[in-house]
C-alpha cells in the first residue's frame, strides 16, 4: 500500500473508532469494523478483538475478510495466545512465526490451529486504557515473521514489522478509548433517564396529591398521607398509585373516599 494512501486509510480508521457516542452503537459491529482496517492496513489474511473483563473474554470482533478462521484463532485461545498474552503483560506481542512457535510449544493448541488455516505468523497488541486492560487485539499473516539471526525460535521484528505493530497498536488505543468513551456515554445516559424518572415521578405524585385534597377537601399533607397510606396497605410503589389517581382508575377513587390514619 502507497504511504499516502495508507494515511488517508489510517486517518478514516482513526474517526470511526472515535465514533462511538450513539443509541444505535453495537460493539460486535465497531470491532468487526476495526479489525477491518487492520487487515486493509497491514495486507494481513485477517485479524480479530478480544475484549476481556476479569479474566473472562467477554466480545469477540473479527474482520470480515477469512472471519470464520478469525473466530476459530480467537476461540481457540482460552488456554493461551497472543491476546491472552497481550492483555496479561499489557505490552505487544512481536511478530511470532507460527512453525517456529509450535517447534518451541508455545501456545500449542493455538499454533496447531494456525498451522491449519496456513497462517505463517502472527502478532498482538494491547487495548489499555489508563492503564487498564480491556483486551487485545491480534493479526494474523500469510508470511512468516522475519527471524533473528541470533535466536531463531524467537523472531524479531524488521522495520516492515515494527510499522505494522505501531499502527495496530494506534487502532488498538484508538478503539480502546472509544470504547472507555462510549460505556461514560452509557452510564451518563442511564443516569439521566433515572433522573428523569424520577422527576416525572415526582411531578406524578405532586398533581395526585392536589387531585386528592381538592376531592377530599383537606390539605396537601393529609393527601399525602393518604397516597402513601394506600400504596403501603396494597403494596404498590406509590409513583404507581398516583398515577392511577391521575388516571381516574376504581382504586383511586377509592382512595379518595378514604379517610387518612394516623401516619
Amino acid at each position: 500500500m502507497h504511504h499516502s494512501s495508507r494515511e488517508v486509510q489510517l486517518g478514516a480508521a482513526l474517526v470511526e473508532a472515535a465514533d462511538t457516542l450513539s443509541e444505535t452503537f453495537d460493539t460486535v459491529t465497531y470491532l468487526r469494523r476495526l479489525s477491518d482496517h487492520c487487515v486493509a492496513l497491514l495486507d494481513a489474511s485477517a485479524a480479530g478483538i478480544m475484549l476481556i473483563e476479569s479474566g473472562e473474554t467477554v466480545s469477540f470482533g473479527v474482520s470480515s475478510r477469512r472471519q470464520e478462521l478469525a473466530l476459530d484463532l480467537l476461540e481457540v485461545q482460552h488456554h493461551g495466545g497472543p491476546c491472552l498474552e497481550s492483555y496479561g503483560s499489557g505490552e505487544p506481542v512481536p511478530p511470532v512465526a507460527i512453525r517456529a512457535a509450535h517447534a518451541s510449544s508455545r501456545w500449542p493448541d493455538f499454533t496447531e490451529r494456525a498451522l491449519r488455516h496456513d497462517i505463517g505468523s502472527t502478532f498482538a497488541v494491547p487495548l489499555r486504557r489508563n492503564g487498564t486492560p480491556l483486551g487485545a487485539l491480534n493479526v494474523f499473516a500469510p508470511g512468516p515473521a522475519h527471524p533473528s539471526p541470533s535466536l531463531s525460535l524467537s523472531p524479531s521484528p524488521s522495520p516492515v514489522d515494527e510499522t505494522g505493530l505501531l499502527l495496530a497498536q494506534t487502532l488498538a488505543d484508538a478503539a480502546a478509548l472509544g470504547l472507555a468513551n462510549h460505556r461514560v456515554f452509557t452510564q451518563y445516559r442511564t443516569l439521566t433517564g433515572q433522573l428523569q424518572e424520577a422527576l416525572s415521578s415526582r411531578v406524578r405524585i405532586e398533581q395526585a396529591k392536589g387531585m386528592l385534597a381538592e376531592r377530599r377537601r383537606t390539605g396537601m399533607d393529609e393527601a399525602f398521607i393518604a397516597l402513601r397510606q394506600y400504596a403501603r396497605s396494597h403494596r404498590l410503589p406509590i409513583d404507581e398509585v398516583a398515577t392511577d389517581v391521575i388516571a381516574g382508575t376504581e382504586d383511586a377513587s377509592e382512595l379518595g373516599r378514604e379517610r387518612p390514619g394516623p401516619a
